[in-house]
């Protein structure tokens, strides 16, 4: 099964990004079966508010963060999507065939829109016919996404088949493969989800140190107030459990979760166990990030042979595309 996923480069990855969509990257490639494509969305992270200067380190940052946690190229396909030009160009071709009335329903635009309300581009509003284009491209028969994606996806499923019905079958209808990780919340406000908009205290990256996770659990809140009293603890409770990996941890979790139910949950026990967790789980991650950090040309070797292979398959359907709707002569 083609497998096909990306991430956009806008700073540090944090545990809601690993948990909400890298942990399943990681665990789909180990599967034989599975033929893994997974990219650098840089050019969906141009439609936010970002600084030019940084974002070329981002992107470097990105690919640095995939390789320590597991990804390719033994075992997937790691490129840059502005690299493959056939993304954009089946994007302008996809924007013929999604409706306005389509675009204006979705609502990760309506959400963004309101929080960048000085930049609200044509990118951002079109976001799902290159995120189409970026699936479709290359067959994919299944893509890794988190809830908040399920939309966009469904969107692309209809344009597939849009296309298909009016041209002649070129393209699957793509399959969602969800996280069996529920959304992890911010630290600092349970009620909301966790992202780095929230400022650094709010979320775990998974670049951080012990002594900064110990910190940040240490006065994340586990009492929301009013009738939302309990988020706070369901969301450290919930981001212990994405984190157990023994049948100790497993016994330990569930524990922590009776006296949760009881009232009679300790936090001064709970919260330094699960920094202890957190640190512990990427203390892996963290020794590959200093080595592949050493080696750089590794690292743009990795995106330069990953995107030669993306561009033979983009080619050929692009060209198969254009056949298909009477552009080649």
């Amino acid at each position: 099964m083609r497998i096909i996923s990306g991430a956009k480069p806008s700073g540090k990855l944090h545990i809601g990004n690993y948990l909400g969509s890298i942990k399943n990257w990681v665990k789909l490639q180990e599967d034989p079966k599975n033929e893994c494509w997974f990219f650098i969305a840089d050019y969906h992270s141009i439609t936010e508010d970002y600084d030019p200067k940084q974002k070329s380190k981002e992107i470097f940052d990105m690919a640095l963060d995939l390789l320590a946690l597991g990804l390719g190229p033994k075992k997937s396909v790691l490129f840059q999507q502005s690299r493959i030009n056939e993304h954009a160009n089946l994007g302008w071709i996809f924007n013929t065939i999604v409706r306005m009335s389509e675009l204006e329903r979705m609502t990760q635009y309506k959400d963004k829109a309101l929080v960048q309300k000085q930049n609200v581009n044509v990118g951002l509003f079109d976001y799902p016919a290159l995120m189409a284009a970026d699936i479709l491209i290359y067959k994919a028969e299944a893509v890794p996404v988190g809830e908040d994606q399920l939309q966009h996806l469904e969107l692309t499923r209809d344009i597939a088949r849009r296309f298909n019905e009016k041209f002649g079958k070129i393209f699957p209808e793509p399959k969602s493969i969800l996280t069996e990780t529920p959304r992890i919340m911010s630290l600092t406000d349970p009620l909301k989800k966790m992202s780095k908009s929230g400022g650094e205290k709010s979320y775990i990256a998974l670049s951080d140190s012990p002594e900064i996770i110990r910190e940040k659990i240490k006065i994340a809140v586990s009492d929301a107030g009013g009738k939302d009293k309990r988020d706070g603890g369901d969301n450290l409770l919930s981001i212990f459990n994405a984190f157990t990996q023994t049948k100790e941890e497993k016994t330990e979790y569930l524990s922590y979760k009776k006296d949760h139910e009881a009232g009679k949950l300790r936090y001064a026990g709970l919260k330094p166990r699960l920094a202890e967790l957190i640190a512990d789980y990427f203390a892996d991650y963290r020794k590959k990030h200093i080595e592949f950090s050493k080696n750089p040309d590794y690292v743009k070797k990795v995106l330069a042979e990953g995107a030669e292979k993306a561009l033979a398959i983009a080619e050929k359907t692009l060209k198969e595309v254009k056949q298909k709707i009477g552009l080649i002569i």
